[in-house]
Parts: structure tokens; sequence; C-alpha cells
């Protein structure tokens, strides 16, 4: 599933459609994990994007008749840019004409993402957005917000980063890699982590967002970015995916926590 980073990657490429007016819209498959909402005719000729931001892991187009799209890429989605669309690719679900020849395709082998569509000054009030937390890349995410949350949990830390409602973005894959650069185990339950691992797990989380923003985000399963280009923090895995593989001479392992494969090194993180 793609996470923060590789979200962020793909807004990145999409901001070449900002400005762009749209010339028409086709929509092939209305029943993705959600149905398309009636609303996204709104999104019609001559309608121009303004803005392309990130809300956790969701993806929001703006336009200037007042009406956003959002997309959610799901297990296995994506949203592609074309210069010209050619042949309509197998699971091509909903494509945008621009001008200038540009086409926005989102795909979806899985049909588990989602696109919902409303006026701008309503999006915020969806129920998907008003749960989250604070986002993962926020400077508003501090060591107090999270005491505060997690200090009476039971839960285990691997499972409450991946908690969208305390901190939102986080998915399985970087969350193993953060628990094995701040060294705290992913077993240790909320209420067992001190302050100062606290400030180390922040860090750690603001690092290695970053580092996998850098490079591309992950391709290990479906991911692609919007021009078409794999990811290569994959390259860069200390821990996911690296079971019976040794750091600093010790022993990667693999367990499964609620359901999620946990990578870690039982040495090197306490």
């Amino acid at each position: 599933m793609p996470e923060l980073p590789e979200v962020e990657t793909t807004i990145r490429g999409l901001n070449i459609l900002i400005g762009l007016k749209i010339i028409k819209v086709n929509i092939h498959k209305f029943k993705l994990r959600y149905t398309i909402p009636k609303s996204i005719y709104k999104i019609q000729k001559n309608s121009i994007i303004t803005d392309i931001s990130r809300v956790a892991k969701y993806i929001l187009i703006k336009f200037d008749n007042k009406y956003s799209i959002v997309f959610h890429l799901g297990m296995s989605g994506r949203l592609k840019i074309l210069n010209n669309l050619g042949k309509r690719q197998k699971h091509d679900h909903f494509i945008i004409y621009f001008e200038k020849k540009r086409v926005l395709i989102f795909n979806d082998p899985r049909r588990f993402g989602f696109i919902d569509c409303d006026l701008t000054e309503k999006i915020a009030y969806k129920k998907y957005f008003s749960i989250l937390g604070i986002d993962a890349m926020s400077k508003k995410l501090n060591s107090g917000y999270l005491f505060e949350k997690i200090k009476q949990s039971n839960v285990p830390i691997k499972q409450i980063l991946l908690n969208q409602t305390i901190i939102a973005g986080i998915g399985n894959i970087y969350a193993s890699e953060i628990l094995f650069e701040s060294k705290i185990s992913p077993f240790r339950k909320g209420k067992n982590i001190k302050n100062s691992d606290l400030s180390a797990l922040i860090a750690a989380i603001r690092k290695i967002l970053k580092k996998a923003i850098k490079f591309g985000g992950s391709s290990i399963r479906d991911y692609v970015s919007s021009d078409g280009t794999l990811g290569n923090f994959q390259s860069k895995f200390a821990v996911y995916n690296r079971e019976g593989k040794t750091i600093s001479k010790f022993k990667i392992k693999k367990t499964i926590q609620y359901g999620r494969s946990t990578y870690y090194c039982p040495k090197l993180q306490k």
C-alpha cells in the first residue's frame, strides 16, 4: 500500500497539472472501494486545477469552481500522467484530459482505492479526514502530544504508529524502519515509552520519512510514481524485508503483529 512518502512523491509529480484546463472527464468504473459520487460531474470541461496537496495518505486536487477531488490509492492504486493516452490500459478507471495533451489516469487493479468529490469547503469535514491525528511530517507532532495519547496504552508501539487517529501517514513498512532507527522494540507498550524515547521516536519518524521521499518512496509491490518511475528507498531498508540478514552482527527477525509483518533486531531494539 502506498504510504506517506509514496503519496508525497506522487503529488510532487502531479504539480505540473496546476493551472491546466480540463478538456473532458471519462469514468470507466464507478464502483471502486466506494462508488464514485455523482458530484464528480462538477469536475467538468474548462475547470482548472488551482492546487494539489497531501493530507496523510490522501491526495487532494482543488479546482477553480470551488470543488475538489480526493484520491486514496488503496492497496494498488496509482495516478499516472501521460502526454497522450493512446490505448486505455486495463484498470484505468478514471481519466481526465487536459489542455496541452496532458492526461491524468487513476489506475487500480484491486480497486481498494477510492475517489471522492465535494465542495472544497466541505472536504475537511469528511469523516476520513476529521478522524485523522497529527500528520507524521507536521511540526505539531511532538513528545508532549504523543505522551498524552499513549501514556495509558497497553497497545504495542508498532501498532500505535499505524493508528491514523494518533499519527497520520505512517504505514507498515516505515513503522518497522522508524522503530529500528529509534532503537525501540516494536513490542513495548505505549505506557512504557519514556519521554526521552518519544523524542528519539519523533526524530526517527522525520528522518526516515524525509529520506524515503528523497528516494521517491518504496517500490516493493505495486507502487510506481506518476511519471512511471520506481521508488528506490527499498534499497535503503535497514530491517524491513530483511529477515535472517545481519546488522552490526545481529540477526534481523520477522514476526506478525495484528496481522501485519514486523521486522526488527531484538539485540538492538529494547
